[in-house]
């Protein structure tokens, strides 16, 4: 599985780096077919004072893509509801298969 962790108008320290890597890693066990991660960590500017942290979650599975987006104040928080919800979509798109 080719883990890709892009960030935009900032520096990611590694603390966050590493969480994002082991959680990402976790997904394996939801399905053994993923190709391919993409997470994207953006600083938005919203205003002058206020700053979003916006993540996007994209899960390459064969003739599939699932993708999940969140923002809130802190990265991890943004993660943390962006990667529950791609688990979501890869549990339902497991039983469309085996259904």
């Amino acid at each position: 599985m080719n883990v890709q962790i892009q960030t935009v108008h900032f520096d990611a320290d590694q603390k966050l780096i590493d969480h994002i890597e082991k959680k990402v890693e976790k997904l394996k066990t939801f399905h053994d077919r993923i190709v391919s991660v993409e997470v994207s960590l953006i600083l938005e500017h919203v205003s002058e004072k206020v700053k979003d942290k916006v993540v996007h979650i994209k899960v390459n599975i064969p003739k599939t893509a699932l993708f999940a987006k969140h923002e809130s104040k802190i990265f991890e928080e943004s993660f943390e509801h962006a990667f529950d919800s791609v688990v979501s979509q890869i549990k339902k798109h497991k039983e469309k298969l085996t259904a």
